[in-house]
């Protein structure tokens, strides 16, 4: 089984623009993340995917392996897709740019659901890690995730599920959004149109489940340090000392 990571990155962020070229401990955020990624020895290959040629150039010029998109693409799936359509791989993992915690034991979790898959029934795994705390169960910045018995994701939200009737909160997941895909499963997402559910909840991941796809859900104890504001940043220098 042939598996790689892809990071997809771009320059210009919403609520922290150039955000993955700061830096973090004598290094940008975007090559702590590739360093980190490659360093769980996972993947038979690690790439980072742009549409900037600063990004591309740090990568590069660094010693890592870096793709230019070609297309314009609206998610990360779309600009992953698009780099390994001729690829000779059989699992891609959509590792975030901003989470430059990258960690080999919630990896590990996810790519282990496909060697465990013996009847073929996984398109895509993920991850998930028990929250308990209220607020951090309604913040719609925290994406949650209902699973059945057998952990298949049921739906994604930013608000609060399962709703507790009693006001008593009951198990809650919050999803990581890091992604492991069959190539397949990758190709056929990118050419499925936006979904009414993922319009609404602004959420690709609502796409995969409104077209039929199976996404297994691994459970994490690790909860990345994602860089999605200046102060995210001031956060993750304090964890490297820095």
């Amino acid at each position: 089984m042939i598996v790689i990571a892809m990071i997809p990155a771009r320059l210009e962020a919403t609520r922290f623009p150039r955000k993955l070229m700061q830096d973090l401990g004598g290094k940008t955020v975007i090559m702590q993340t590739y360093e980190a990624t490659l360093n769980t020895e996972l993947f038979d290959q690690v790439y980072v995917v742009t549409d900037s040629e600063i990004i591309f150039n740090e990568i590069t010029s660094n010693g890592g392996k870096a793709i230019m998109s070609i297309g314009v693409h609206e998610s990360g799936s779309d600009r992953i897709a698009e780099a390994v359509k001729d690829l000779d791989v059989d699992i891609v993992v959509n590792v975030q740019g901003d989470e430059p915690f990258t960690n080999k034991e919630s990896l590990q979790s996810l790519l282990s659901v496909f060697v465990d898959d013996i009847d073929n029934q996984i398109d895509i795994a993920s991850l998930m890690v028990q929250i308990t705390d209220k607020e951090e169960i309604s913040n719609p910045n925290n994406v949650k995730v209902v699973v059945d018995v057998n952990d298949y994701a049921m739906y994604f939200s930013r608000s609060p599920i399962p709703f507790s009737r009693d006001e008593k909160y009951g198990t809650h997941y919050k999803h990581i959004g890091i992604y492991a895909f069959k190539k397949e499963a990758l190709l056929r997402f990118t050419e499925l149109t936006m979904s009414a559910l993922e319009q609404t909840e602004k959420l690709e991941n609502l796409r995969f489940l409104e077209n039929g796809m199976r996404v297994k859900m691994a459970t994490t104890l690790h909860i990345p340090i994602g860089i999605d504001t200046p102060e995210d940043l001031e956060k993750a220098r304090k964890v490297l000392g820095v």
